[in-house]
Parts: structure tokens; C-alpha cells; sequence
């Protein structure tokens, strides 16, 4: 075979070397095509958003009476029942009263007692001034009339002591409401022994036209809130709440948070709160559960997908572009508060930082530079090879 040779190199090795030279090229620039992929980016903006702060709340009367006997004796008569609505003043139970009545009748009778014998020592104390002027009694006389005047007198409040007493003790074995209300559960019937000491009260009377919902913050809450309205007063700036129920419905009025305990729980480290609710259809009831919702508002929130961060030793990141559309990972602090598709940003970005949005913790890494597109060029760009691949 004959070989062409041209400045020394053969025509078949200047034919083979410019293949490989080719092939090279070819696949150098197929690898900084694929070198820079396109990512979705969004960059962020402050926006208004609110969010609603949730704390565990117990509802209870705005007065709860434990309603109890101020006297001992058997109950001979219940007079209400559970859930009756009352009002102050009604009899709620009757406890045995013929030895308070028999006391109150005693107590009457020995006043009268006494005011007749009063009426008869200013008599004989009278007669004895008289007979001591026309000189016929001594001083001594005259003095023990009126010491006995004095003692009869003293005899009489004693007698109109006792009777009152006797008539509380008679009217305290009929059980009154304080209030107006609601009777709560009765575990005392007919034939029960009852005295002052009694540790369980006979039952408990609730005001329910207004409701109280105590729930609390804790400091770093306190101090937030405390804040927000610039002057550090906590309850002039506090928005009206709501209160979600067990059921998962939330009660049709709004409540005002009314107080705030002034000293932090020590073991808590948390003041407790109370907000008043409006209860004109008797829905609340003491012992309630449920849920108050503070909302918050913020003009200047940063917000981002959920799908735009990943986790690593329970710490949350983000994936931060450069100026060169260098890839950084970047830790952030978010709010507790979400709604299971963004994160409100507390920490850890700024506005007019750019992050990735796409193929965070799967594909885009650390230090990988790429090229950033928009949210809506991703999406036709995932539009159109879903087609290609149908058709």
C-alpha cells in the first residue's frame, strides 16, 4: 500500500488525529452544556402576611360559686337539678331546720325574757332615785337599782345577739344562690350529711353570660407582643381573639384579652392570660377546652415553599444563589406558625436574596454553579418534555 507522507506525518494519522481532535471538542462542549443546568429561582420580597399564634385554653364561668352549707345537718330537700338555670337568691337545697327553728324560738322567747325584766329594773331604778332624793334610801341602795338597770339592759343585747344568731343558722339551713346561673353537677341527695367542713361543695353555680378563657405565653411571646404597639403595653394593643372548640369549629364571637399575670410562673416561665367572651346563647360552659388564635400581622415577612429547604441534624437550609449563580447552602430559623406549604423566615435571609425552588436536596448541591430561570419558565420547560415524552 502506498502512503502519501506531507511534511513528514502521514495523510492517514493527520486523518485519524483529526477525528480525535473533533471528537473531543464534541464532548467538551456537550460537558459545559450539561455542566450548567437550569434551576428555578426566586427572589425574595417582604410581603404582609398574618399569621395566628395558637395557645391551649380552659374556659371557665366568669364566676364559678362553690355553693356550701354554713351549717350542719341532714339534706331534706333538693330543690334544683343539674344544668337548672337560677337566680340569685332561689333555694337551691333545704337542710334539716327543726333544730335551728326550736333554736330561733328559744332565742325569741328569752328576749322577751329579758325585755320585761329591763322593764322592770328602770322601774325599781326610778323608784329608788325618788326615795333617794326625799332621803329615805342610802346612796347604796340607789346605786345597786341601777347597776341592776345597767345589767338588765346588758341582758337584752345579749338576747337580741343570740336571736340573730339563731335566725342566720335557721335561714342558712335553706341554701341560696349568690348569683344568677347555672347549677353544676349535685353530689350530695336527699339524706346526706352535711356540715361547714364538708370538703366537696354541694354544687357549683356558674355565671355564664360572659365566659373567661385563661391560656398562657410564655417571656420571649410577652416581650413580642409587648412590642408591637411601641409603648410596651401589652393589653392596649392586643387584636380581639378567637377560640377554636373541641370540635374543630370556632365560637361565633370575638373575645378581648382583659388580663396578664404580673410575675412570671417561676417553673414555667410563663404569664398567664385571661380573655373575656360574650356567652348570650349559654354555648360555653365551664370546663371547656379548646384553642385561642391571636392573629399577628407583619408588613415586611420573607416567605418561602416548604419545597424549598432541606433538613440536616434537624436544622433547616436553603439553598442561597450568588452573584455568580454559585450555589451556598444557608441555615435559616423559621416561625413555628405554618401552613403546611411556606415557611415565615426569622433568620437567615434577607430581602433580595435569591434561592433555589427546584431539585433542593435531591440534585442541586453545594458549590454547584447553575443557571437560574423563573418558577414559570421551569414549569413550561416540565410542560413541554412531559409532551415530547406522550407524544
Amino acid at each position: 500500500m502506498k502512503v502519501l507522507k506531507k511534511c513528514g506525518i502521514p495523510v492517514m494519522a493527520i486523518g485519524g488525529l483529526l477525528f480525535v481532535s473533533i471528537f473531543m471538542s464534541g464532548c467538551k462542549g456537550g460537558e459545559q452544556q450539561q455542566s450548567v443546568p437550569e434551576y428555578a429561582v426566586m427572589e425574595l420580597k417582604p410581603t404582609q402576611v398574618t399569621v395566628n399564634n395558637i395557645f391551649p385554653a380552659t374556659v371557665k364561668g366568669a364566676q364559678d360559686i362553690e355553693i356550701r352549707s354554713n351549717v350542719s345537718g341532714f339534706i331534706v330537700k333538693v330543690c334544683v337539678d343539674e344544668g337548672y338555670k337560677v337566680k340569685k337568691g332561689q333555694v337551691l337545697f333545704e337542710i334539716d331546720h327543726s333544730i335551728y327553728e326550736a333554736d330561733y324560738n328559744n332565742a325569741k322567747a328569752n328576749l322577751g325574757v329579758a325585755k320585761a325584766q329591763l322593764e322592770t329594773a328602770k322601774l325599781t331604778s326610778a323608784n329608788k332615785n325618788v326615795l333617794y332624793s326625799k332621803g329615805i334610801i342610802s346612796e347604796y341602795e340607789k346605786q345597786l337599782a341601777e347597776n341592776e338597770l345597767e345589767s338588765c339592759k346588758a341582758a337584752v343585747a345579749q338576747a337580741e345577739a343570740n336571736l340573730r344568731s339563731a335566725k342566720t343558722n335557721l335561714d342558712y339551713s335553706y341554701v341560696v344562690s349568690p348569683s344568677d346561673g347555672v347549677v353544676g353537677s349535685i353530689p350530695f341527695r336527699i339524706g346526706s350529711l352535711v356540715s361547714p367542713t364538708t370538703t366537696t361543695p354541694l354544687t357549683i353555680v356558674s355565671k355564664i353570660d360572659e365566659m373567661y378563657v385563661y391560656f398562657s405565653m410564655n417571656e420571649k411571646e410577652v416581650l413580642n407582643f409587648s412590642r408591637k404597639g411601641g409603648d410596651n403595653n401589652l393589653l392596649k394593643h392586643m387584636p380581639e381573639v378567637e377560640l377554636k372548640l373541641a370540635d374543630g369549629t370556632f365560637y361565633p364571637y370575638k373575645g378581648k384579652v382583659e388580663t396578664i399575670s404580673g410575675v412570671l410562673d417561676a417553673n414555667t416561665g410563663a404569664a398567664n392570660m385571661r380573655a373575656v367572651f360574650k356567652n348570650p346563647e349559654r354555648l360555653l360552659r365551664s370546663g371547656n377546652t379548646g384553642l385561642i388564635y391571636i392573629p399577628e400581622s407583619s408588613d415586611s415577612t420573607l416567605v418561602i415553599p416548604q419545597s424549598a429547604t432541606f433538613e440536616l441534624q434537624d436544622k433547616k437550609f436553603v439553598c442561597l444563589l450568588n452573584d455568580s449563580n454559585i450555589v451556598k447552602s444557608q441555615e435559616i430559623h423559621v416561625n413555628d406558625l405554618s401552613d403546611g406549604l411556606t415557611y415565615i423566615v426569622t433568620e437567615g435571609l434577607k430581602p433580595g436574596d435569591r434561592i433555589v425552588i427546584e431539585g433542593v436536596g435531591i440534585s442541586v448541591k453545594d458549590g454547584m454553579k447553575i443557571k437560574p430561570i423563573t418558577k414559570e419558565e421551569a414549569e413550561a420547560k416540565l410542560k413541554a418534555a412531559t409532551t415530547k415524552n406522550e407524544n
